[in-house]
């Protein structure tokens, strides 16, 4: 069995939806820790509350993103938990080099809009401004863009003509729920290949 950690700055839904998964055997994987950068978010609450190891760690200075040393930490805090998947779950940093060389094709992210469409923050909003007739949400490979790493899963949504962004939040996150389960499996399982841009599933490995 394979160990996950899940980096969390918030509520901690999608953590909550692993969780589960994990407990129910949806998820082949041992959920070793969860690491936070908000030493209030209630993704550790949840952890804790399934005897997961939860863990605070200062982001430092900056807003967005972490300074290297401060990056080091949270590298050497996964490799303590023999980390093999990093998951990030609403993890309000832009990952910078040391994670991203630490764990090199071993980061996965989900982001709440079919990508490339609306990459970064107020994905619903903008999809509603644009008049899009179907959203979503993606799992993807983390490299040194912002949201712009290799596709993994994908899930469709039809956006219906009275959506506000907290309803047409709320309808993606349930294939949040179920899409970040099926892509961690598949990745663990070593059954894909990436050519170019695309994740493409195999049987040979």
């Amino acid at each position: 069995m394979k160990n996950i950690a899940v980096l969390a700055s918030g509520r901690g839904t999608n953590l909550q939806a692993i969780i589960e998964n994990v407990e129910n055997g949806t998820l082949h994987a041992n959920l070793a820790c969860v690491i936070s950068d908000n030493e209030n978010a209630k993704a550790l609450e949840r952890a804790r509350k399934h005897n997961i190891k939860a863990i605070y760690l200062d982001p430092g200075p900056k807003k967005t993103w972490l300074i290297p040393e401060v990056e080091q930490n949270y590298v050497k805090t996964l490799q303590d938990h023999n980390v093999d998947l990093v998951c990030l779950a609403g993890f309000m940093r832009i990952l910078k080099k040391p994670l991203l060389d630490a764990f090199a094709g071993r980061i996965i992210n989900i982001h709440p809009a079919l990508l490339p469409s609306f990459p970064g923050l107020n994905v619903q909003k903008k999809a509603l401004d644009w008049g899009v007739k179907f959203s979503g949400c993606t799992v993807h490979f983390v490299d040194d863009t912002v949201d712009g790493g290799p596709i993994i899963v994908q899930a469709a949504v039809p956006v219906l003509d009275d959506d506000t962004p907290e309803k047409l939040a709320e309808r993606i996150l349930k294939e949040e729920w179920r899409i970040y389960t099926e892509a961690i499996n598949l990745v663990l399982s070593g059954k894909y290949k990436i050519d170019g841009r695309r994740v493409i599933k195999t049987d040979d490995r």
